[in-house]
């Protein structure tokens, strides 16, 4: 399994932005922690309620790059340090998911990286309430809870919604996990296109 998530990873051509101008937008990173157990799970984090963007919502490890990170990897592997403590050197990056523009104007380029089944995160109280992971093998089958229809650049996008537990996890981090387990699973989960039960939500 993951010999098979180092081949399909390692081998992938993320696809390039289609913006319709040449405005540069600020980057940031985020890091997807996948385990090295026989079923591995994602690491996950619940946002701080009183963070002013994206407070109480599930997320990767990530942030906004500073001026003095080399590069985005660096960007990832410090964001979630700060995080959830989890040190660079525990990371073995895969390689990068297709860049999104978020909400609120970020260039978001994702990493996949392969960490230690048992890590002991310290999550950063000011930003993080929780650190939670997810069997891969549960967005498999896409048990999606219901579907948000989202109309950006000129095409609809049909994201899905998660319940895992406690958790809801949608938005930008179901769009890189669809493009994850696409592509490790040939799962075929389609963003562009309305499930067969579409509910707008």
């Amino acid at each position: 399994m993951l010999d098979e998530l180092l081949r399909r990873v390692g081998s992938h051509t993320p696809r390039t932005l289609e913006t319709e101008t040449d405005e540069r937008f600020p980057e940031a990173a985020v890091l997807l922690p996948i385990t090295r157990s026989e079923e591995p799970e994602l690491v996950l984090t619940l946002r701080a309620k009183g963070l002013s963007t994206h407070g109480g919502e599930v997320a990767f490890p990530g942030g906004r790059r500073d001026p003095e990170d080399p590069d985005l990897v660096y960007t990832a592997l410090r964001e979630a340090e700060e995080e959830i403590g989890l040190a660079p050197g525990l990371v073995e990056i895969i390689g990068p998911l297709s860049p999104l523009i978020s909400l609120h104007g970020l260039k978001v380029t994702p990493f996949v990286g392969l960490i230690p089944d048992f890590v002991q995160y310290r999550a950063n109280d000011a930003e993080i309430a929780a650190v939670f992971t997810v069997p891969l093998e549960f967005f498999r089958q896409d048990p999606r809870e219901h579907t948000h229809r989202i109309d950006y650049q000129g095409r609809s996008w049909y994201v899905p919604s998660y319940r895992y537990g406690d958790y809801k996890i949608w938005g930008l981090s179901a769009i890189m996990i669809v493009e994850l387990v696409n592509l490790l699973y040939d799962a075929d989960i389609r963003l562009h296109q309305p499930p067969e039960r579409f509910i707008n939500t």
